[in-house]
């Protein structure tokens, strides 16, 4: 099992970030052959009870949810996405990697590849919104506790989202 990188973001400008989950970034957790690595993240995410599976891009403007959690698995190219909002991270995604943003994670993508494709997914009872908005006082409510999933999308119910974003 492949152990995530974890960060942290504090609030930056108007958007919130999560005040408790980090972020996990899974490096090189699918590698391997393009042509099914769309199908392999799909199959993941869908077998760990991940839902409204999706395949896309990502917006090119600072977004984030305050009622979901969401999977992004890197299925094709790579790109340089910000994180966190403006003093958040500049990270460089490639084919294979996988990042699971908490709610209120500020995200956009800054340039990629023209095969750049993102497969996504939400936990189950969870639908996302998209926030360009410093958040309401219930929106602040709902970030701080919406809670963890039952299962990492990757590894399931014993993989390291459980531990990593225990609640309290």
């Amino acid at each position: 099992m492949t152990e995530p990188d974890a960060m942290m973001f504090e609030a930056s400008d108007w958007v919130p970030n999560h005040p408790g989950f980090p972020v996990l970034l899974y490096s090189a957790v699918l590698p391997g052959d393009d042509a099914h690595r769309a199908e392999a993240f799909e199959e993941r995410f869908s077998q760990n009870g991940w839902q409204d599976i999706w395949q896309n891009g990502i917006f090119p403007y600072q977004h984030y949810h305050s009622r979901a959690h969401e999977v992004l698995g890197i299925a094709k190219g790579h790109a340089r996405l910000l994180i966190g909002g403006s003093t958040g991270k500049i990270i460089e995604a490639k084919a294979g990697d996988c990042l699971v943003l908490p709610t209120g994670t500020g995200h956009m993508r800054l340039e990629a590849t023209a095969d750049f494709l993102v497969i996504g997914a939400y936990p189950p009872g969870q639908e996302a919104d998209i926030l360009t908005d410093a958040p309401t006082e219930a929106q602040k409510s709902s970030i701080a506790t919406l809670p963890p999933p039952e299962t990492d999308p990757l590894f399931g119910p014993d993989g390291p989202l459980r531990e990593l974003w225990r609640a309290g």
